[in-house]
């Protein structure tokens, strides 16, 4: 059937990524500037974003997570580039035999608009999965006031990833 992948074993990761708000500006999501006055606290440059999905093409390829490859106790990754951690995840998966099919990412906050953004995202996230943009999704919703992200002190993201047997 036209349109229909090559056939191969696939797996499915989930990952999901909170920090705290008040960190140095800027606020980077999915490898964009979403806020040039705003910040999180994170070891690395907070992007949630990149940083599920990071933990989503880890865990579908059965390779760990974001702790185990990247600790927040290692002060090399002090300040690093998320995008840079999530292409790192990416050749470790195709290391592995394992190539990006799908991506969708969901941020979580209230008071950030991800739309303005959403296909900037959408581009530097597929160039870091190694995928064309059209298999990369990127969402945003709110708590509608809800718990400590309704409240403006964090933000989230939640992402799956879907994998391939590459060959």
């Amino acid at each position: 059937m036209a349109g229909m992948p090559p056939p191969g074993r696939m797996r499915t990761g989930w990952g999901f990524d909170a920090h705290r708000l008040g960190g140095e500006p800027p606020l980077v999501l999915g490898g964009v500037v979403v806020s040039e006055t705003d910040g999180v606290l994170a070891t690395s440059d907070g992007d949630v974003a990149a940083h599920a999905l990071t933990d989503a093409v880890l865990g579908a390829a059965v390779l760990g997570d974001m702790g185990e490859h990247f600790p927040s106790s290692d002060p090399a990754w002090a300040g690093a580039d998320s995008i840079g951690m999530l292409s790192r995840a990416v050749r470790m998966a195709a290391e592995a035999g394992w190539k990006v099919e799908h991506a969708d990412v969901t941020v979580v906050a209230e008071w950030v608009r991800v739309a303005p953004h959403r296909e900037e995202m959408r581009w530097r996230l597929a160039g870091a999965l190694e995928a064309d943009p059209s298999r990369v999704s990127v969402k945003a919703t709110t708590t509608d006031g809800l718990g400590f992200i309704g409240a403006g002190e964090g933000i989230a993201a939640m992402a799956v990833v879907t994998l391939r047997e590459a060959g």
